[in-house]
């Protein structure tokens, strides 16, 4: 393996050094604007009115991580760091934040802009940020291992704007910040490779590593399994050299694993004591009428969506039937980049770099495609040729998604990308035999990733508070540990009420939410479910307006009240409505009634028996 770090510096040119003075206008500052310039196209819609806008596509999500952005500013606010486990929301019970989507590390980076100009502002940010930083990432690490100017970027750019990560971000915002998983394989490299002191690599790996885990622990697990793929590879490449390598690991990684179980102790703690990491089940999700578990389809690879600029109508039309969200469809490469990677691979599989990297990312985009769909009729590989299906039961990964592999399978995609241009650029045939060879394989190269060029956002409005909201809640004069009911009853099917409460910070406790419950099994783990009753059930139907659905008895309503034990009521209805009267039934007449939003304060042993509405 050490022979890695020659091979690579054979292949590729080495990077031209300039004055620091001179970096503004040298070729890797040009091509950090053109990441910058690139990031602000893609979410250009979003801010034109960044604070009511939104991507359109998966509002549920996206009103989700508005809560924890302004989770995470209150505590900055406060002068404290974010609670790992907190009432805020799914009071009383609570809710354990590393076992969901909650990001905390880019919260805290951005509270000041949350606390200024609100979560909704605050996201954007970070969409800008996970774009242009993941594409810098990747092209500063290529530079570190002496490819060229234009390779790395070329590289660069596909990773920080590929499809699974332009995807990702209608709503999966953790995942877009994918800036630290090359900066972890780097390390890694650096450190099996004798490049640099392994100490030192270790404790950068560790930093990492702890980033990476605030910020997504899904990715984080990603990462790994690419690295055990990258790291075999080598190893089966240079068996001879699999001693010496280990000798340099150990203090590296031992380092590394100190440090950054250090930073995480207290996280791993809130998130594994008394659960059980095999409780995470497998993922599945119903979709458009149907149940789906979240895997690539074959056709995924090859057929554009409308986020990418090179579509058509009837690619646009075969997407939106795709049985999964489109935040899911991650695996576009598009049919010319797909064909010169796989050239790429075979014709320079005697260089080390090309041949780790092509089999890392062939072999990640087979696992991305998940186990035998259980969505009926839908054309994909037999079950025994789909290997995360023998997977997808173990501890941890039970619960990971498996077509977010294709995020770092575009990462080694880049990779591949980036050295065979450099080869290709330096005299391999037949770029040699012609005239203009290295503009040539230049050429090639771009219209390989124009497919991938990504579309700006299509947006949406977010729900506007509702009049009264605020003011509701300051009439009732409440203790921020006030346990408040909320009408519609907040979950993923009513995600604007997660929203309404991050842009208020009112109500400060909330009964029910949007979250992921560790210690519930199947989908009642997921999307808040494991907070809601029957009779918040009934209260959603009578928002919606479904009357015919048979009221809770009494006996129900008593009983989901002492799981809920709420403290005060609050109603987005009028009293001459279903839900209005039901409400009255249960809680008497209203203590405050504001614009559209009705109030109760709730005593002890006060809900009122009730068997149905009139």
């Amino acid at each position: 393996m050490a022979r890695l770090a020659t091979e690579v510096a054979e292949s590729s040119q080495q990077p031209n050094r300039r004055p620091d003075l001179a970096w503004a206008k040298s070729p890797q500052a040009i091509t950090i604007y053109c990441y910058v310039a690139l990031a602000f196209y893609v979410t250009s819609r979003l801010w034109f009115n960044p604070r009511v806008t939104r991507q359109s596509g998966d509002e549920a999500d996206v009103n989700q991580a508005a809560w924890f952005v302004h989770y995470a500013a209150t505590a900055v606010r406060h002068f404290r760091l974010p609670a790992l486990m907190t009432t805020a929301m799914n009071a009383p019970h609570g809710v354990n934040l590393m076992w969901n989507t909650s990001f905390l590390l880019p919260g805290i980076v951005v509270s000041p802009i949350t606390i200024a100009a609100g979560p909704q502002v605050a996201l954007v940010t970070l969409l800008f940020i996970g774009f242009a930083g993941s594409a810098a990432s990747m092209f500063y690490v290529l530079r570190r291992w002496n490819v060229s100017i234009i390779g790395a970027a070329l590289g660069g750019a596909l990773y920080g704007f590929s499809p699974a990560l332009v995807n990702s971000g209608i709503g999966h915002y953790a995942l877009v910040l994918a800036m630290f998983p090359p900066l972890i394989i780097d390390r890694v490299l650096r450190i099996v490779t004798g490049r640099g002191r392994p100490v030192r690599n270790g404790i950068w790996l560790g930093v990492f590593v702890a980033a990476q885990f605030f910020t997504s622990e899904e990715t984080l697990v990603v990462t790994v399994i690419a690295t055990v793929i990258l790291l075999a590879v080598l190893a089966i490449s240079r068996p001879g050299e699999v001693l010496a390598s280990l000798r340099r690991l150990a203090p590296g990684l031992g380092t590394a694993v100190a440090l950054a179980a250090l930073i995480c102790a207290r996280g791993l703690w809130v998130q594994f004591h008394g659960v059980a990491a095999k409780t995470a089940t497998t993922v599945t999700i119903l979709y458009n009428g149907h149940f789906t578990n979240l895997g690539t389809l074959p056709y995924a690879f090859v057929t554009p969506a409308s986020s990418v600029v090179l579509h058509s109508s009837s690619t646009s039309h075969s997407v939106a039937n795709y049985p999964q969200p489109a935040p899911e469809y991650l695996a576009y490469l598009g049919l010319p980049l797909i064909i010169l990677l796989l050239v790429a691979i075979v014709y320079f599989w005697g260089n080390l770099a090309i041949r780790a990297a092509g089999v890392t990312c062939i072999l990640l985009e087979w696992l991305g495609m998940g186990a035998k769909p259980i969505v009926p009729h839908v054309v994909t590989l037999p079950g025994f040729l789909l290997p995360w299906g023998y997977l997808q039961h173990l501890p941890v990964l039970s619960g990971m998604v498996p077509d977010r592999l294709c995020i770092l399978a575009d990462a080694a995609a880049a990779v591949v990308l980036a050295y065979s241009l450099d080869l290709a650029r330096a005299g391999a045939k037949p770029f040699a035999n012609w005239r203009n060879g290295a503009k040539i394989a230049s050429a090639v190269a771009v219209v390989a990733l124009l497919p991938l060029l990504p579309a700006p956002y299509s947006v949406s409005h977010v729900e506007k508070v509702p009049p009264g909201w605020q003011a509701t809640y300051s009439t009732l004069d409440l203790t921020p540990q006030s346990r408040v009911l909320l009408a519609p009853f907040p979950w993923a099917g009513n995600s604007q009420v997660m929203l309404w409460q991050a842009d208020t910070g009112k109500p400060s406790t909330m009964i029910g939410g949007d979250f992921i419950s560790p210690n519930r099994v199947g989908r009642q783990a997921r999307a808040g479910r494991a907070g809601l009753t029957i009779t918040s059930n009934y209260i959603n139907d009578l928002y919606r307006g479904d009357v015919n659905v048979p009221a809770p008895s009494a006996a129900q309503v008593h009983a989901d009240m002492a799981t809920m034990k709420p403290q005060a009521v609050m109603a987005v209805t009028s009293l001459k409505s279903p839900l209005g009267r039901y409400l009255v039934k249960l809680f008497g007449q209203p203590d405050t009634q504001i614009g559209q939003v009705l109030g109760w304060h709730v005593f002890p042993g006060e809900v009122i028996p009730t068997s149905g509405v009139y």
